[in-house]
Formats: structure tokens, C-alpha cells, sequence
């Protein structure tokens, strides 16, 4: 226990360095991007779930939360919304640079995200177009100001520093329940608990995507790369979690009946397509 206890710090701290490089970089580009992501989010109008989606899968802080205000505000469509929660892709980025992953299969996967979240979130808009005969109401004095994000304030430094950290500790609580599972249980055995069962992992995954942190993306990412789960089931539990966003959404957005099924069609389409991966046989 004590060599799993060594061997998970060592790995974990050997990957900070190029997690600090990472959040560096991408918080440098958020802080000169931010204000206008937002402008393009909310001027977007029927392209709202292409562009979305686009920049969504760029992971920026708070992005998920300033889009559950906005859809809140009814300043952007419920399309766009799904299709940013199902584009982000929070911590799996960095993760998955820092682990040296080939650059092919970090654009594959992204890309795939982007594809399920443009294509889900132009039906969503389409389909509530034909139903709902309204105008959609402003509602922007409701919005809650607070994105549960600071990162603007704290400057490029600072924020980057912060999310080293946290992510850090993400990593090494999960490498070391993991390493601890698998050094009890074997490495084989854990993954035919789902990799065997193509339904069940998708589900697990998309419950697993509801926990509302990076905490998620963490653990997914790190059962990928350990080879504990497939590249389908890891992008369904990644589909689903959109971070921050879904506790912001209800926070802000007071109907909560709208909020269940909002969460409700999220997990849906995160594990529907999971599975439909998982059949197509894709890999990477």
C-alpha cells in the first residue's frame, strides 16, 4: 500500500508542471477572449447551438456558468444551452495534454463532442420552434450576476496557480482510490465490470457527469487513460457534465420543473450517445 501510496504522488505531482503550463496558456487566452465569447454567445441567434458548441469546447472558466445566466435571462435558446453543456469538456483538456495523450485522439474526441453538441442543439431549437408559437420573453433582470467564477479578477497568474491546485488534489484523491481498487481488485477484472456491459457503462458515466465539478471530468478522464473504461463511455459521462453550469442554471433559472428537464434531456442525450458510439465501434 505504501509503494500505491508513492507511486500516485509521484505521478500526480510529475504532472504539474505541464497542468501549470496548460491553464496558463488557457487562461491568457480567456482573459482577452472572455468579453467577446459572450457578445458572439448572445448575438448568435439560430447559429447560437454551432457557435456554442464551438467555443465550448474550449474549456474556460465559468464558461457553463455564464451560460446558464444567460439562458436564464432567456438571452440565448435552450439548444444553445445543451449544446455548451454538452461541448465542454472542463478539466479533460489539460488532463489529458499533461498525460502526453496523442494529439490525434485529444482532437477526435473533442470532435466528437462538437458534432453531438451542434447536432443536439440545433433539434432542440428546431423541434421547440414548431411547438412553442410565442416570443421568447426576456427575462435578463432575473439573471444572477454571480458565475461562481473569479477568474477575471485574479488575473492570469493567480487563476492558473489555483486551478493547478485543485486539479492536483482531483487527481491525486482519484489516482490513489483507483491505484487502491485496482491494486485489490485487478486491472482486468475492474474494467470488464463495465467495459463488458456497453449500456450499463454509458449510464454509470452519465451519472458520474452530473456530479457538478471538475471532479468528473477528473475521474473520467483518468479511468480512459488507465484503460478502466473505452473512449464511448468516457464521452458519455463527458457529455453530461457541463461543471458549474448545472448548479448555476438552478440557482438562476427559478422554474425548477424546466431545470429537471433540462438535466433530464442532458443525461439523455449524453448516454444515447454513448451507447450509439459504443455500437458504431468507435476507438481511439
Amino acid at each position: 500500500m505504501l509503494e500505491v501510496l508513492l507511486d500516485t504522488l509521484k505521478d500526480s505531482i510529475r504532472l504539474v508542471p505541464f497542468l501549470l503550463v496548460a491553464y496558463i496558456i488557457m487562461e491568457y487566452i480567456e482573459h482577452k477572449t472572455s468579453d467577446k465569447t459572450k457578445d458572439i454567445i448572445q448575438k448568435s441567434g439560430k447559429f447560437g447551438p454551432f457557435l456554442g458548441s464551438l467555443v465550448g469546447i474550449f474549456p474556460q472558466c465559468g464558461f457553463s456558468a455564464m451560460a446558464a445566466n444567460l439562458y436564464a435571462g432567456r438571452i440565448i435558446t435552450l439548444g444553445t444551452l445543451i449544446a455548451i453543456f454538452l461541448s465542454t469538456s472542463d478539466e479533460m483538456l489539460p488532463i489529458l495534454i499533461s498525460e502526453a495523450a496523442p494529439i490525434d485522439t485529444i482532437l477526435k474526441i473533442l470532435a466528437v463532442k462538437l458534432v453531438i453538441g451542434i447536432i443536439a442543439g440545433f433539434v432542440i431549437d428546431v423541434v421547440l420552434r414548431k411547438i412553442t408559437k410565442h416570443e421568447k420573453e426576456n427575462k435578463i433582470s432575473e439573471v444572477c450576476e454571480h458565475e461562481h467564477c473569479h477568474c477575471e479578477e485574479e488575473g492570469v497568474l493567480k487563476s492558473s496557480l489555483k486551478h493547478t491546485a485543485s486539479v492536483f488534489i482531483y487527481i491525486f484523491i482519484i489516482s490513489l482510490i483507483l491505484n487502491v481498487v485496482i491494486y485489490f481488485v485487478g486491472e482486468d477484472n475492474l474494467a470488464n465490470l463495465i467495459l463488458n456491459k456497453p449500456i450499463l457503462g454509458s449510464v454509470i458515466a452519465g451519472l458520474i457527469g452530473l456530479i457538478p465539478n471538475c471532479a468528473s471530468s477528473v475521474l473520467l478522464t483518468k479511468l480512459y487513460l488507465s484503460e478502466v473504461i473505452n473512449v464511448s463511455t468516457m464521452i458519455a459521462g463527458l457529455l453530461v457534465g457541463a461543471g458549474v453550469g448545472i448548479l448555476v442554471l438552478c440557482k438562476v433559472n427559478k422554474n425548477a420543473k424546466e431545470n429537471a428537464k433540462i438535466i433530464t434531456l442532458l443525461y439523455a442525450i449524453g448516454v444515447i450517445s454513448g451507447i450509439l458510439l459504443e455500437f458504431i465501434g468507435i476507438k481511439f
